[in-house]
C-alpha cells in the first residue's frame, strides 16, 4: 500500500504503544518515518519491527536527526513543548497531531492559530481507557472494552491526512467515557 508514499513523518514521545502503532501504519503506507524511543531496548525492538523505512533515535537526538532529512510533512508528538523545536522543519501545508492524553483545548487552539498562516493543521487525539502493554487494569468505558493503541493510531492518522478541513480539534478516543 502506498497511501503515505513520498511523505516524511516524525513520531516523537512514544516509541512503544501509540507512537509505535502510528509509525507502523505510516511505514506500511510507504512513508519515511523518524520515531523516538526512550531506551536502547525500545529503539532496537522498534527498529526490528519497522524495518529500513524507519529510523529510531533517542528523544534527545530528534532535532539533529530531522535536520538532514529535509522537510517533514506529518508530526505526531506527545505535547506542545515537544512540537515547538521541530516547527522549523515542518513543511507548509503539513499537519501536527498531539497524541498524549488530555491535551488542553486551549493548547491545541493556540498552536493551531499560530500555524494557520503556514497552512499547517493542528489537532489532537485524547486517548483514554487504552490497553497498556503490561495489561494494567482500568475501568471499562461505555463500549464495554478497553481500546487499543492501533485504534488511537487510526484516529491520529485520520486527523493528519484525511481531515483536511479540520484544525484546532480534540478527538476523544475513549470508548464513550467522555460522552454519557
Amino acid at each position: 500500500m502506498t497511501r503515505y508514499a513520498g511523505r516524511r513523518a516524525v513520531v516523537v514521545g512514544q516509541g512503544t504503544g501509540i507512537g509505535l502503532a502510528i509509525a507502523k501504519r505510516l511505514v506500511e503506507g510507504g512513508a519515511e518515518v523518524l520515531l523516538t524511543a526512550g531506551t536502547a531496548r525500545d529503539r532496537a525492538d522498534a527498529s526490528a519491527e519497522l524495518g529500513s523505512a524507519a529510523r529510531v533515535v533517542a528523544p534527545d537526538a530528534v532535532e539533529s536527526a530531522v535536520g538532514p532529512c529535509g522537510g517533514v510533512d506529518l508530526l505526531f508528538a506527545d505535547a506542545v513543548p515537544t512540537v515547538r523545536p521541530l516547527l522549523p522543519h515542518l513543511k507548509d501545508g503539513g499537519a501536527v497531531v498531539l497524541t498524549a492524553a488530555a491535551p488542553t483545548p486551549a493548547s491545541v487552539h493556540v498552536l493551531a492559530a499560530e500555524l494557520v498562516s503556514r497552512g499547517i493543521r493542528v489537532n489532537a487525539v485524547d486517548p483514554s481507557c487504552i490497553e497498556a502493554p503490561a495489561g494494567g487494569a482500568s475501568p471499562l468505558p461505555p463500549l464495554g472494552r478497553l481500546g487499543s493503541a492501533e485504534e488511537v493510531a487510526r484516529a491520529a492518522l485520520f486527523l493528519a491526512t484525511d481531515a483536511t478541513f479540520t484544525t484546532g480539534a480534540r478527538l476523544p478516543v475513549d470508548g464513550g467515557l467522555g460522552h454519557p
